[in-house]
């Protein structure tokens, strides 16, 4: 009985951690969307937001419009950071969702891979939100765009003298010169090596010899000829768009390039911090919850593989399934990647399947306890549940869009079903009495390096996955977490592994970008 008060004290003190953290959390974010007023527009079908300071209103026109881009797979949400941090400052921002991207249910056309393609269909989609924010300021206008975005703000900037400064967040953009855009300013996080360099090389085209230093303004941003590279402290591609150094610099940036006096400190967007505490909050308070799902089985059940038989069922599937696919045609639905994803996901699981189904033939498995029907489904619905007001409705109101529109939810129904097989014999391979130590991490491990073998193998067709690995490796990270403990409590692997394949199936069908034809 002690031990049983002890673990449910324990339980009750997780779970009231959780809710603190939750709760602090989401006060101070709605304290952060304080400060400045915002209008959601539709120009031409394209779903945009606009923020002002509460100084200004609709009929005001007297300060400088910013127009804020996103990146690859991510949406206008994914901006408020610098959206709010340049209202609340006096500009007017304006975010929006590019095409494919968000809610815009205006697919994406044209060749990912060619500037002649969809760059310039989001080259153009950028141009249209432009014009609309000069005529909405005092007629000044400057451009910010993070990733993807940035190599098509630079395009802009470029065809557009009506440019005064160009803010590139974690920029690759072959089409800087040494005097275009003006104004150029490049933030990149501290932890994206590679983009530090190529920051440095699109300064250094201005500077003379061909060398730039972080933190050093080249030129003279009153004329247009400033040139800046700056480094945001301790964060990566996500986190540089939340970073305050990131916010700082930037509103410095179009201060100068707008010649903008301060009386007082800049207001800085603090969200970061806060999203990452409410998102903390959830999966913690997920432990205690899970202790209330029902014990469907009275003994943990599951194949119960040991190291000498998982590895090797581990490794057909990593070396068979890129080169299954290599060969097949996976081009079925109009998302880019995300249909080959769909199709991994299958064919790695069906595989699994297949030497699972061949293990038992060697070796017999005993026979199943009897398993309530209903009581699976009550906790598989008790998950989702949990998982769409846990996980959905925070990260699609602070972080990015993760509400499919009509044209996505039969994008989600074809990802569950590649996603259903991968995480049916996954869980079942991992799980049971006696399952080799660590044999979820190793399942994991083993399936993206299976993905990267398939961008080798097509890498013109599947670089673009490369960005999203990181993404997929904190879902698994956190899904884990999630199924490890619904598993300690159910005995039985098909309540996370029918939650998981949906929660991953939603993730990838509403944030890949959606293609024409």
């Amino acid at each position: 009985m002690g031990v049983t008060l002890r673990w449910l004290a324990t339980q009750i003190a997780v779970g009231l951690v959780a809710v603190v953290a939750i709760a602090t959390a989401l006060w101070a974010l709605k304290a952060a969307d304080g400060g400045h007023a915002r209008e959601a527009v539709t120009l031409d079908g394209t779903p945009a937001i606009v923020y002002r300071p509460l100084a200004s209103g609709p009929g005001v026109a007297s300060v400088p419009v910013v127009v804020i881009a996103h990146g690859f797979a991510g949406s206008q949400q994914l901006m408020q950071a610098f959206a709010v941090t340049l209202s609340r400052n006096g500009y007017i921002a304006v975010t929006f969702d590019f095409p494919g991207h968000g809610r815009n249910p205006a697919p994406l056309s044209g060749s990912i891979t060619e500037v002649t393609g969809a760059t310039q269909r989001l080259v153009a989609s950028t141009q249209s939100i432009v014009a609309y924010a000069k005529t909405i300021g005092d007629g000044r206008v400057a451009l910010l765009g993070h990733s993807m975005a940035s190599d098509i703000i630079v395009r802009v900037a470029q065809a557009d003298p009506a440019i005064a400064a160009t803010v590139a967040v974690s920029m690759f953009s072959p089409a800087v010169t040494a005097t275009t855009p003006k104004n150029l300013l490049v933030i990149v996080g501290n932890w994206e090596g590679a983009l530090k360099q190529e920051a440095l090389r699109a300064i250094g085209l201005s500077t003379a010899p061909a060398s730039a230093e972080p933190g050093v303004t080249y030129g003279d941003p009153l004329s247009g000829t400033g040139r800046r590279a700056a480094f945001s402290r301790a964060v990566e591609h996500v986190g540089v768009l939340y970073s305050q150094d990131s916010l700082r610099e930037a509103l410095a940036w179009l201060d100068e390039t707008f010649a903008i006096k301060r009386a007082q400190a800049p207001v800085l967007d603090p969200r970061g911090p806060w999203i990452a505490l409410l998102l903390a909050g959830i999966v913690i308070l997920a432990r205690p919850l899970s202790c209330l799902l029902p014990q469907v089985a009275a003994q943990p059940i599951g194949a119960s593989v040991g190291w000498r038989e998982l590895w090797p069922m581990l490794l057909i599937p990593t070396l068979l399934t890129p080169l299954i696919l290599r060969v097949l045609p996976t081009h079925f639905l109009p998302v880019l990647v995300a249909d080959y994803l769909a199709a991994h996901f299958a064919a790695f699981g069906v595989i699994t399947a297949v030497c699972l189904a061949w293990r038992q033939q060697k070796v017999p498995a005993p026979l199943l306890p009897p398993i309530s029907a209903l009581a699976v489904t009550v906790a598989t619905l008790a998950v989702v549940a949990f998982q769409f007001v846990g996980v959905v409705w925070p990260l699609n109101t602070y972080v990015t869009s993760f509400v499919p529109g009509p044209e996505r939810i039969a994008l989600v129904v074809a990802m569950t079903v590649g996603t259903l097989a991968y995480f049916l014999a996954d869980e079942w391979l991992t799980r049971g009495p006696g399952t080799a130590r660590g044999a979820y991490l190793a399942s994991k491990v083993a399936f993206l390096v299976s993905l990267a073998m398939a961008v080798v193998l097509d890498f013109e067709r599947l670089f673009f996955l490369v960005i999203i690995i990181p993404v997929i490796v904190l879902f698994f990270l956190v899904y884990g977490l999630f199924s490890s403990w619904i598993y300690k409590q159910t005995h039985v692997p098909w309540v996370a592994a029918l939650a998981n394949a949906l929660a991953f199936a939603w993730a990838i069908g509403v944030s890949f970008p959606l293609l024409a034809g």
